[in-house]
């Protein structure tokens, strides 16, 4: 479970940074996941402080989660 956490915070944090940094560029849609999601046009940086927060979340609780 732990590790489960850890590789889906890590997933979450590279996908805000670089979604961030390719919104603030405008280097096109780029294989990042905020510049696929149709509701999202818009507010992609938003959207990304958002998933970069959810990533860092899912770190501590991964952090939280006692060693079986």
């Amino acid at each position: 479970m732990r590790a489960t956490l850890w590789i889906l915070g890590s997933v979450c944090v590279v996908q805000a940074v670089g979604g961030a940094l390719s919104a603030l560029w405008g280097r096109g849609r780029g294989w990042f996941l905020v510049h696929h999601v149709g509701p999202l046009e818009g507010y992609e940086i938003f959207a990304c402080i958002v998933l970069g927060v959810l990533g860092l979340a899912l770190w501590a609780a991964g952090a939280a989660v006692r060693k079986e």
